[in-house]
């Protein structure tokens, strides 16, 4: 039977059914679990629900009387070998994540390759594995996302700046290591766990490694993720969580980093068209995070997006995601992500180089280009929340019949020559 009480009644051996509340008003990933420690009732009685929903069927019942005596706690459960896993990456990493020191994009830019590179060449061979039938070996790519991590936490906008505008990346690793940098960025934003954050990286790692399964001959990562057609693409789906369901150590927030990414709120997504609360709360990050990417990169059938025109599409297509998850999301990346190309009130063209930290609506920019003369001026650094000028962006940038790179030449260019200014000034 279903029974809603006062987060106060809670005890140990209840079975929580449902939470009256938001997904941010308390830090479980599932609505539904036995509470079967004391750890878990503090976490609960100390978030921000006022009442949850048992299931008295399978947990113990609220009594008439309480007695004074606090019930005692059963043994702990054995450790699963993932939890056991987990909490190893967590150590090995945790001197490092829990005092981050801050720095410069550009002094955390040389890094963020290093990492990215490392990264590039696991998951090479991890796809390689799927491609030629053999079991995957996921702990060879989980060291990856603790890097990452660490990354993130002492600039956050260098690695994902770093992937967003250098030209050289096999989309295929750009797009996995580019999603798992946005996945941990916006974890860490929701401020959820060390764990947590972790199995969000990795699920952005692996969410669309059922790719590799495809039909050789419709090799969707040359000229576009999905110039095949749509039924054929939509089976990496099922094809990715199967396989990653032969790992029986995997955590289930991954799995279902998986199989869930591509539905959204509205039910308009595949491969199940769920709606609502029935999308896992990593799958609605993880839906968030894979089509910011995806608007990035160009295909047969449409243009890749300037960064800040594709926050501007997701906040347009707002019934299919979670409103909540968008908005952190956008606090994350910005309104005007790093490589976004944008008009100055001084009719200046600039592209963002970097997020202001006491400022995040008024980013750092690299000044290249004149509207007003109709030529290229010096590239120089303003930092928009100091500039005396009271210069500020108006817009987003149009660069169609100018005499200027290709978009993506131009972004990288101007990137890496901003970086290495900044390092060298």
């Amino acid at each position: 039977m279903l029974k809603q009480i006062a987060i106060s009644d809670l005890q140990v051996g209840m079975f929580v059914h449902k939470f009256e509340g938001g997904w941010f008003d308390h830090p479980f990933w599932k609505s539904k679990f036995l509470v079967d420690d004391a750890e878990k009732l503090a976490a609960i009685k100390t978030s921000r629900l006022r009442a949850v929903v048992i299931d008295t069927d399978k947990g113990t019942d609220l009594t008439p009387t309480r007695s004074s005596a606090a019930p005692a706690a059963p043994q702990p459960a054995a450790r699963s070998p993932a939890e056991s896993r987990i909490r190893s990456i967590t150590r090995r990493t945790a001197a490092q994540l829990d005092n981050p020191q801050p720095i410069t994009l550009a002094q955390e830019i040389e890094t963020a390759a290093a990492i990215a590179e490392q990264a590039r060449e696991r998951l090479g061979k991890t796809f390689m594995s799927a491609r030629l039938g053999k079991a995957l070996d996921v702990r060879k790519v989980e060291p990856v996302v603790s890097d990452i991590l660490a990354s993130v936490r002492r600039n956050p906008q260098a690695f994902s700046g770093l992937m967003r505008c250098k030209l050289k990346n096999e989309d295929i690793f750009r797009h996995a290591i580019s999603v798992s940098a946005l996945m941990v960025a916006l974890a860490d934003r929701m401020k959820l766990t060390g764990p947590e954050i972790h199995n969000c990286g990795l699920g952005g790692l692996l969410l669309d490694i059922g790719v590799n399964y495809l039909p050789q001959w419709a090799d969707p990562w040359v000229g576009g993720r999905r110039q095949q057609d749509e039924p054929i693409w939509q089976s990496h789906v099922m094809l990715g969580y199967r396989a990653l369901q032969n790992d029986d150590d995997l955590p289930q927030v991954v799995l279902d980093a998986c199989l869930f990414h591509h539905e959204r709120i509205d039910g308009s997504g595949y491969p199940q068209q769920c709606a609502g609360e029935d999308i896992p709360l990593v799958a609605r990050m993880a839906a968030l995070c894979d089509s910011f990417e995806f608007l990035l990169t160009g295909t047969a059938r449409r243009p890749a997006l300037d960064p800040a025109a594709a926050v501007a599409e997701l906040r347009e297509r707002s019934g299919a995601y979670d409103p909540e998850i968008l908005r952190l999301f956008i606090e994350t990346v910005g309104l005007y992500p790093v490589g976004s190309f944008v008009v100055l009130a001084s009719r200046k063209l600039a592209m963002v180089i970097d997020e202001d930290r006491e400022d995040t609506l008024r980013p750092v920019v690299q000044a290249f280009y004149s509207l007003e003369m109709r030529e290229r001026i010096r590239p120089h650094r303003i930092v928009l929340a100091k500039d005396t000028d009271n210069e500020r962006i108006v817009g987003i940038a149009d660069l169609a019949g100018l005499d200027l790179p290709a978009d993506a030449q131009l972004r990288e260019l101007v990137f890496l020559s901003a970086c290495r200014s900044a390092v060298n000034a």
